[in-house]
This record gives C-alpha cells, sequence and structure tokens, in this order.
C-alpha cells in the first residue's frame, strides 16, 4: 500500500481513518498536528511533528490527506491544503468502499468520499471537500473547492455550490439553485431558493433565518 500523511488528529480525523482503512488502498504512517493538540496517539497512530516540520515528512511521505473537520469556516482546512500545495504534495481523493461515484463524475485532489455517500453522473466535486457519509450529490450539481457536504444532505441536480460552503446535516437543497461561497445552510433546513455568498440559513424558534 501507498504511504500516507494525515495533518489534523481530531475527531474528524478518526472517521477519516475508518474510511481509508477500508478503502486499503493507502497505508496510514501518521499524523502531523500542532503541539498544543497533544502528542497521544490516534487509533494507534503515531503524532510525527507539527507544520514545521512537513517539508521533512513530505520528503519521506508524498501522499498526504487534510484532516482537519469543518463546520463553519474552510479557513483551516484551505490553509492546510495549500500549504500542502506548497511543499509538493499529493492529494489523493480517498473512497469509503461503501460509497458510490459514477464514472461520468469529476473529483478534485484531496477531496473525501465517506461511507454510503452517492455521487451521480455528471457531478463536479471540487478540492479538499469533504462528501460526508449518506451524503447524496445528484446529477449535474457542482461542489467547489473546500466545501463539506455533511451527513445525509441532499444536494439535487443542477445545484451550484461556491467555494468554502458548509451543508449541514440533513439540508435539502432544490434542484437547481445556486448557493454562494462561503454559504453555510444549517442542520435539517431546505433551500428552495438561491443564497448569495457569506449567507447562513438557519432555524430558529420563529423559523428560518437569513443573515
Amino acid at each position: 500500500m501507498t504511504p500516507l500523511l494525515l495533518l489534523g488528529g481530531g475527531g474528524h480525523c478518526r472517521a477519516c481513518i475508518d474510511v481509508i482503512e477500508a478503502e486499503a488502498r493507502y497505508q496510514i504512517v501518521g499524523i502531523v498536528q500542532p503541539p498544543t493538540e497533544g502528542t497521544e496517539a490516534v487509533l494507534g497512530y503515531p503524532i510525527l511533528g507539527s507544520d514545521d516540520d512537513l517539508p521533512a515528512l513530505l520528503a519521506k511521505t508524498p501522499n498526504a490527506l487534510v484532516t482537519v473537520g469543518q463546520i463553519k469556516s474552510p479557513g483551516t482546512r484551505r490553509r492546510l491544503f495549500n500549504l500542502l500545495k506548497h511543499h509538493g504534495a499529493k492529494l489523493p481523493v480517498i473512497q469509503s468502499p461503501t460509497a458510490y461515484c459514477s464514472r461520468h463524475a469529476t473529483l478534485g485532489e484531496g477531496s473525501l468520499l465517506m461511507h454510503a455517500c452517492l455521487i451521480n453522473a455528471n457531478a463536479r466535486i471540487g478540492a479538499n471537500c469533504i462528501i460526508n457519509s449518506q451524503a447524496l450529490i445528484e446529477h449535474d450539481a457542482e461542489i467547489g473547492d473546500h466545501c463539506h457536504i455533511a451527513t445525509g444532505a441532499r444536494v439535487n441536480g443542477g445545484v451550484l455550490i461556491g467555494e468554502g460552503t458548509f451543508i449541514g446535516s440533513g439540508a435539502i437543497l432544490k434542484q437547481g439553485i445556486s448557493i454562494g461561497a462561503g454559504a453555510i445552510i444549517g442542520a435539517g433546513q431546505v433551500a428552495l431558493t438561491g443564497l448569495p455568498a457569506e449567507t447562513t440559513l438557519r432555524s430558529s424558534q420563529r423559523g428560518i433565518i437569513s443573515s
């Protein structure tokens, strides 16, 4: 198996490890994270150093994956992705064996397809994206770079999602709408119309708030 380095050792990293082990194409050599995050092994994989150690680590293990999660801001994932690119790393696509991805779909480098997600024909997934467990990306949908489509979200046909957007668990996006870059759609929300960039759609006691 091909050696693989992981950046970020939190909860999302543990979920990524499960997918990587199930896919069985890459052998995890260890994890890179800030010293403030601790040095304890993650699911048995050692902490090898911090960002400052990346040049030496990548010289030995050029394949790497960003394993920091993304709930609201894509900033940390984007920074780490760009750092890896700066150091010449290779960022493979990781796909769970229980995920389905049409051969007519396009996947950007460093993206992760988690358990039981479905990517339909002519969908386009950008770089450094998380398509989480049981999420659906329908035909002709387009997901920009650095997006997180959370568990069980439904992105219907022809939807356009801008870079750095977060789509929460169980959210439903009507076919053909456009979501601007950096938008946040909260868990369980239904987007029937498009949203401008940097807009948040969430629930409250009075219903839906767009801000």
